[in-house]
């Protein structure tokens, strides 16, 4: 029988080697590494007790089970985030970045789950009581039934949770959590990952959902391992600017519904508010056209949202041109610059190009390629595109336009906004009609010339 090969990992980064050294290479910690045994090694086996397992009971893919029951909130953006409700037994993590009101959103949750019948615990890891208090009553939800601690032992927060038996537990934050059988600091890699395990393992067992709270790194990802977003059934990110009062809680992953589904919130005073209507509020402030200013026609998860893209050309200073994006890819951005100048003839040398989303939103889909090119055209030629059209459309390398999904959902929404034109690629299943022209082109050629009358 083959010997098993012994494997060391570092406490603090979670680098693996294949000797024990005294020194991790990879984030420069001494005395961090530790030896990992895999259960198929000998002690493992012993531990065991040398039996043999139970037989697992199959089913095949015809079998039909019921839908999981869901807890509805109140607030129809979080539950249309989670898919419908929450899920009993699911284990949820949400991440954002500091101050952008994870906290606020998860106690307004608490207190809505509480008081649709769900027995809530909510345990802050990084406040004291007394401060979730004062926040609770600056949100007017002291008399929300919210059993609250303050508490970083995991040994006793599970205890604690076995004892009272919640039907939803809040963990804020899971980079917070200490477990004693772990040799290392708090929110160290090994700290996430043994917390997160234990949580997500206990709330399985027991019949408890359970909602973490990450921490997000300067990248925005969120902070440890990425092994905890595959352990947990949902992934939510809670994003905006702070110069904006709105708030996207997007969805990533999903096990319970659909992933890339966003809700939308407005920071107020007394907390965050619902917003049923992005695509009013997005628009909101849109004055009178301006060149530069385009309308974007997109799909966020199942629901179309129109938003506004921003566009400014300058003539620039220094020998290097500045790209500046703001809720964009700024890759992306670049090629369609360069798409402009090879297949357009368009040159944008020597100007300083900044392009931003209007009101703190994220775009992420290719079919704004086309509103994006209309954007920055519209800046360069110093022509502004009428303030009733939409632009939507994915733009390839060899300047041909592509149609997109979803494009009825995208001129429905236009249309009950009031937008009477749509610019889209040709190709798409869909027409125009009831007060909405629809204009089709075929490649960004055709579409620069006959727009804006260059190239």
């Amino acid at each position: 029988m083959a010997k098993a090969t012994k494997t060391f990992s570092c406490t603090a980064c979670g680098a693996t080697y294949n000797k024990w050294s005294g020194r991790c290479d990879g984030c420069g910690e001494w005395n961090s590494i530790v030896e990992d045994t895999p259960l198929s090694a000998g002690p493992a086996r012993k531990s065991l007790g040398g039996k043999r397992g139970s037989a697992i009971q199959l089913t095949d893919l015809s079998t039909e089970e019921a839908p999981p029951p869901r807890t509805h909130s109140g607030l129809g953006e979080l539950d249309r985030v989670l898919g419908g409700g929450l899920v009993p037994s699911s284990a949820i993590l949400v991440g954002g970045d500091p101050g952008i009101g994870k906290s606020t959103l998860l106690l307004q949750a608490a207190a809505r789950f509480a008081q649709a019948g769900l027995k809530t615990i909510y345990v802050s890891g990084e406040e004291a009581s007394a401060q979730v208090r004062m926040r609770a009553q600056r949100l007017g939800l002291s008399d929300a039934p919210v059993k609250l601690a303050a508490e970083t032992n995991l040994r006793d927060i599970l205890t604690t949770l076995e004892a009272e038996r919640p039907q939803l537990a809040i963990i804020d934050s899971i980079q917070t959590m200490w477990a004693d059988n772990v040799e290392s600091a708090p929110g160290s890699v090994s700290q996430v990952r043994a917390a997160a395990h234990e949580l997500t393992s206990f709330a399985k067992r027991k019949g408890i959902s359970v909602v973490l709270v990450g921490h997000v790194t300067k990248e925005g990802q969120i902070a440890g391992p990425r092994v905890v977003e595959h352990m947990v059934d949902t992934v939510l990110y809670f994003e905006g600017e702070r110069g904006h009062q709105f708030r996207i809680l997007r969805a990533v992953k999903n096990r319970f519904g659909p992933a890339d589904e966003i809700g939308v919130f407005e920071m107020t005073g007394g907390g965050l508010a619902e917003v049923g209507n992005p695509s009013a509020l997005f628009l909101s402030e849109r004055g009178e056209p301006s060149p530069g200013s385009v309308v974007f026609s997109g799909i966020e998860g199942t629901r179309p949202v129109l938003v506004e893209f921003q566009a400014l050309i300058a003539p620039s200073p220094h020998s290097q041109a500045r790209r500046s994006v703001v809720g964009w890819d700024g890759s992306r951005l670049a090629m369609i610059l360069a798409v402009l100048e090879a297949r357009c003839g368009i040159p944008f040398a020597g100007l300083d190009v900044y392009l931003n989303v209007a009101g703190g939103m994220k775009v992420q889909e290719p079919a704004a390629d086309l509103a994006v090119a209309a954007a920055l055209l519209s800046a360069r030629e110093d022509a502004a595109l009428p303030a009733d059209t939409v632009v939507f459309g994915e733009i390839s390398l060899s300047g041909a336009l592509r149609p997109v999904g979803q494009t009825e959902n995208r001129l429905k929404e236009a249309q009950k906004l009031g937008f009477s034109t749509a610019i889209a690629p040709a190709g798409g299943k869909a027409k125009g009609g009831n007060g909405l022209t629809l204009r089709q082109y075929g490649d960004l050629a055709t579409f620069v010339g006959d727009v804006f009358g260059a190239g």
